[in-house]
């Protein structure tokens, strides 16, 4: 499976996305979680942090992620929005990953543009790489 980042804001997609899961025949499938990731921090020298410093602390994330899919799984593509916000909430514990639905995706992440927002394809063959870069055209038109 190839994989390339797609040059679309993040927001338009997912708005047309959500207009087109109104609709009454949807032709695609959505998959939204959230969930917390925890990593080391960097070797910086401006934070002046030992090694014995640095094990004791970690950066956390809360990490969105939403998967589009075709209807029929033969077409061979998948878009993926990630968004990370190291600034959001945060619990106590490391979260497990949450199933959410694209409306909470948008509301929490998106719509307030928290974070930082990606968007990446994955296609396996040449006609499904066609098929997402119409799929973008048809987005970015705004095109139903």
């Amino acid at each position: 499976m190839q994989t390339y980042p797609v040059d679309i804001d993040p927001k338009q997609l997912v708005r047309w996305v959500m207009a087109e899961q109104q609709r009454a025949t949807a032709t695609l499938r959505v998959s939204a979680r959230t969930g917390m990731e925890t990593r080391e921090i960097p070797v910086r020298q401006e934070w002046h942090l030992g090694d014995e410093e640095r094990e004791n602390l970690n950066e956390v994330a809360t990490v969105a992620t939403l998967e589009i899919t075709p209807a029929h799984a033969a077409d061979g593509w998948r878009l993926t929005v990630v968004v990370e916000d190291e600034l959001g909430p945060r619990s106590d514990g490391a979260e497990a990953e949450t199933a959410i639905d694209i409306g909470t995706f948008y509301s929490r992440f998106i719509r307030p543009e928290r974070g930082s927002a990606s968007v990446v394809a994955e296609v396996e063959t040449d006609e499904a790489a066609d098929r997402v870069t119409r799929l973008i055209e048809s987005i970015e038109r705004n095109r139903h």
